[in-house]
């Protein structure tokens, strides 16, 4: 199954931190100067880039990166908004397509406009161009469990209107928009496939059993029919590159699947923040993340597509993880005008 999980990731980052430790804790020289050698970078808390990835880049660069991580996509896109003024690094990766926007116009990062691959420049944030360079893409999709429902002899769903069907009554199950960034993905696919009729469809969800989870681990390790638990609702939301981590030991083929007519594109960046103090640094780890050897890292160790198309990816996410074709989208200046809106909508809607 997929291992998205976040305790494994900050026992991940955890170890790499302490690693890094004898680095110091801000990039700076015992006498204040900033210490070109050493790069401070904030993440989300699913960073899971092998140490080995790093050690390349040190050798390459002479400079040791030094990761702190910061709390999800939100967490992190807020922090930097409230320290802008005395940055907590040099750099940022993690920052998404959803808070993207919001971190531009604080004026948080400083331009850097990065040389992409060429499969990368569809991915660019609309308006932070120069801002943030996209590193990477997921696709939120809805999943079921094949096998849940062939063993009931029932068809499983299409598409999102059939999560309404009272045939799927009880069956759903998906991670909250206010504590999740997949389930922010989720309510903004709706926003993208309903337009102004988005809380009537969530208020039909809701209605049909629709369950909402603090987390993407919850709801797929715990409720999910096939994330590995007791769980007794077959259909998840999860990730497109969910299903070749089903593939049962000794089987051939996922026992679950992605409906990609559900997904929502999550495109993840990096930057520079403006002020800091080794933004040279930044840009080469930048250009570095861009590589093949780091992009290469991407599938096995983060669970997401490089932006680089001429970097192979695993046999299995060929086979079974496809990305979707037509993503929903929301534009950003959409999504910034009226995010916390939508939000509080949606609670009003699940809370009741």
């Amino acid at each position: 199954m997929r291992i998205r999980v976040r305790s494994l990731t900050l026992l991940t980052v955890g170890a790499l931190t302490a690693t890094l430790a004898a680095c110091g804790s801000s990039g700076s020289s015992d006498d204040g100067a900033a210490d070109p050698r050493t790069l401070t970078v904030v993440t989300h808390d699913s960073w899971a880039v092998p140490d080995d990835v790093l050690a390349a880049f040190t050798e390459q660069s002479g400079i040791t990166v030094k990761v702190q991580p910061q709390g999800d996509a939100g967490q992190l896109t807020n922090k930097l908004v409230l320290t802008k003024d005395s940055p907590l690094a040099d750099g940022v990766y993690g920052i998404d397509n959803t808070f993207g926007s919001r971190a531009v116009d604080e004026g948080v990062l400083a331009a850097y406009d990065a040389d992409l691959p060429a499969s990368a420049e569809q991915l660019r944030l609309p308006g932070g161009e120069d801002r943030l360079t996209p590193v990477d893409y997921s696709d939120v999709c809805v999943n079921v469990d094949d096998s849940w429902f062939e063993e009931e002899g029932k068809q499983p769903p299409q598409d999102l209107d059939d999560l309404t069907d009272p045939a799927y009554e009880d069956l759903f199950v998906t991670p909250g928009a206010t504590t999740s960034s997949p389930g922010l993905a989720f309510l903004l696919t709706t926003v993208a496939a309903k337009g102004a009729d988005w809380p009537d469809y969530w208020q039909a969800l809701v209605d049909n059993g629709a369950k909402v989870t603090s987390g993407w681990s919850d709801a797929y390790e715990v409720d999910f029919t096939a994330g590995g638990g007791d769980g007794d609702r077959p259909i998840v939301l999860s990730y497109s590159s969910s299903p070749p981590f089903t593939v049962p030991e000794g089987g051939t083929e996922p026992t679950t699947s992605a409906l990609l007519d559900t997904c929502f594109r999550q495109v993840e960046y990096a930057g520079v923040l403006a002020g800091a103090e080794n933004p040279e640094g930044m840009q080469e780890f930048i250009d570095f993340m861009l590589g093949r050897e780091f992009q290469q890292a991407l599938p096995d160790n983060m669970y997401v597509y490089p932006v680089d198309a001429d970097v192979a990816l695993p046999q299995a996410w060929e086979q079974f993880a496809p990305a979707a074709e037509k993503p929903f989208a929301v534009e950003p200046a959409e999504l910034d005008a009226d995010r916390e809106k939508w939000l509080r909508e949606w609670r009003d809607i699940v809370t009741q």
